[in-house]
């Protein structure tokens, strides 16, 4: 399978809050990097111009009655995905972070690894990003933790560029995490008998805004995440949701 036939089963879903200044910049990228690629912008309860704008520039539009967070608005995007029949979805974030130039990267993946996941990631990439400390060391220690317990490497625990297949689509459309998306949905796949796979991206700063988590905010959210992967593995696996039972839903 080539890259266009992949794309043309694809769908770009884009959780955003409040993006309406880089949300325009974002979408005219996607236009000219993967023309013909359709995409679904979740407004998660935005209070300014981001699903009017979204909508200008050509995407479908799903506007949350209220702010859900970014788990919840991704959620929203791969209910979407997986009832509209699409086989995969392209996770980008509304902030921009993520170039459509590096979209490739992800397809590449797909074709030439045997996963339901592909990650984006900035730490397999040569160039250096600027972090703190507490940021550089809270990573790199999540990153150990989600490696032991997924028994695969994991260099970006927290990238939210990602592509997935149909069958990983209609886990996450049924349970996803909401609190800490990224790193938690990583150990819920593997649970369930999923497997990823990361591929070098290039990211960039934000087009618009301030990221919400600052400076010792970081070390808080970690010590969130190394809690949530705890608890997260003291429940019991839903077998109806394994990838055994769902591939033969799919």
């Amino acid at each position: 399978m080539n890259a266009m036939s992949i794309l043309e089963k694809s769908i770009a879903v884009i959780p955003s809050y409040n993006e309406e200044e880089s949300i325009a910049l974002l979408l005219e990228e996607m236009r000219s990097e993967v023309p013909g690629l359709r995409v679904v912008v979740v407004s998660d309860g935005s209070t300014d111009r981001t699903a009017a704008v979204a909508r200008k520039y050509g995407a479908t539009v799903l506007e949350l009655p209220c702010n859900l967070g970014v788990g919840g608005a991704v959620q929203a995007g791969y209910r979407y995905a997986y009832e509209q029949g699409y086989e995969y979805a392209i996770r980008c974030d509304g902030d921009g972070q993520h170039p459509p130039s590096q979209i490739k990267n992800l397809v590449e993946g797909m074709k030439r690894f045997n996963v339901d996941l592909i990650i984006g990631s900035r730490r397999l990439c040569d160039e250096v990003y600027k972090n703190t400390i507490v940021r550089s060391c809270g990573i790199r220690c999540l990153a150990a933790f989600l490696s032991l317990i997924c028994r695969r490497r994991v260099t970006d625990p927290t990238s939210g560029f990602q592509m997935l297949s149909r069958p990983l689509l209609y886990l996450f459309s049924m349970s996803y995490p909401h609190e800490y998306p990224e790193p938690e949905a990583l150990a819920l796949m593997r649970r369930q008998g999923y497997d990823f796979a990361e591929v070098p991206a290039k990211f960039r700063e934000r087009l618009a805004g301030q990221s919400t988590i600052r400076s010792w905010g970081t070390f808080y959210y970690m010590i969130k995440v190394f809690l949530a992967l705890i608890v997260d593995r003291a429940r019991p696996v839903q077998q109806s949701c394994s990838k055994e039972n769902v591939m033969r839903i799919v």
